[in-house]
């Protein structure tokens, strides 16, 4: 199995890096989030603070590189980079699946504190991987790594595609509610590809959980991923539900106004969408597969310069919005289209009018 899970890692990995993984017919709806441009905005650039604190770290932007890889030789150097960037840019970073971890106490690919120190590190495991762990073993696992959180990953529409996947799910809530209990370590519940609804979300804060990262629909699908790994029934099924999920903005309206933070991950690209996302109501941003294509470009530097563009665009649509900080970003006025309305449930606190 430790064989398997490294194989497949490097996988995902190629495929994320090259092939067309995306969602062929749905898109995250951040294009149908506008901001009312402020012409008279009464701010220097300098002056706008993207400051946020999560899960009781501050970051100098509300910018997460999120949850890719992990457990291999290569995963090892991709992270030690990416790490090194969220240092150096005051932001968070995210491990993929620790599975291999847990399951063998390798700590390759997961040691990056001594080259980010301070980050934000989220550390990560399936809820099914989760369920059948001991909350000591977790535990150490989390601690052995430096993680200040951790992702439990809630991924069955990935899992059914994959040929060696899960099949039983039972028990989530529970597991959730246990670890929360027991782990002094606090747990994000976190999806990966498909969106977070708000029956799922409000099941979670029942469960005790605090933070959700949606990872919603419209950048890149796992399905599909699994698809092209796949062969037989596999692959067909995967091509049926290759687009399937909830989009990234409809994810994020969906868990709005439940006491929740809110990490917005998929198909984030620009400093914009990141924009539209923390007006919607995200408390921070991830992006995942367009730095690991930076970084496959470029390497460190390429990530990096990346997201410096991605934070001084966001920067960019804050003065543009005469929004000083984040709060006052929150309290700007939207205006949503017509799918995306459709998303809003009736007793979100959103401020929006519909488009057109």
């Amino acid at each position: 199995m430790p064989e398997l899970i490294q194989s497949r890692k490097d996988q995902h990995l190629d495929l994320c890096i090259g092939a067309p993984v995306g969602f062929r017919g749905r898109s995250t709806l951040l294009e149908e989030v506008e901001l009312v441009h402020d012409a008279l905005p009464e701010l220097a650039l300098e002056e706008v603070d993207l400051s946020v604190s999560l899960l009781g770290r501050r970051l100098e932007a509300p910018i997460i590189i999120a949850a890719m890889t992990g457990g291999t030789e290569r995963a090892a150097e991709i992270n030690r980079d990416l790490a090194t960037v969220a240092e150096s840019l005051g932001i968070g970073f995210a491990f993929g699946s620790q599975r291999r971890q847990l399951l063998r106490g390798s700590s390759l690919g997961f040691e990056v504190r001594d080259v980010a120190p301070s980050v934000l590190l989220l550390g990560n495991i399936g809820v099914v991987q989760a369920r059948e762990a001991s909350a000591a073993a977790l535990e150490s696992m989390v601690r052995s790594a430096g993680c200040d959180a951790l992702c439990v990953h809630l991924n069955p529409a990935m899992e059914l595609v994959q040929p060696e996947g899960d099949l039983d799910f039972r028990e989530g809530v529970a597991t959730l509610q246990r670890l929360v209990q027991q782990l002094e370590t606090p747990i994000i519940a976190k999806e990966t590809g498909c969106g977070i609804s708000r029956s799922v979300a409000k099941r979670l804060v029942d469960a005790g959980v605090c933070v959700v990262d949606v990872s919603g629909a419209g950048g890149t699908s796992w399905v599909g991923v699994e698809t092209l790994r796949a062969s037989g029934d596999h692959a067909v099924r995967g091509d049926v539900f290759w687009d399937w999920g909830i989009p990234t903005a409809a994810s994020v309206a969906q868990c709005d106004g439940l006491g929740l933070q809110c990490i917005a991950t998929g198909g984030l690209a620009t400093g914009l969408d990141a924009l539209r996302a923390l007006a919607l109501g995200a408390s921070a941003c991830g992006y995942a597969r367009a730095v690991l294509q930076a970084w496959h470009r470029g390497g460190r530097d390429g990530a990096e310069a990346y997201l410096r563009r991605v934070i001084a665009e966001l920067r960019m649509g804050m003065l543009l919005t005469g929004s000083r900080d984040l709060a006052a970003l929150r309290r700007q006025p939207l205006l949503l289209g017509r799918t995306l309305e459709r998303w809003v449930p009736p007793d979100a606190p959103l401020r929006f009018r519909l488009m057109g």
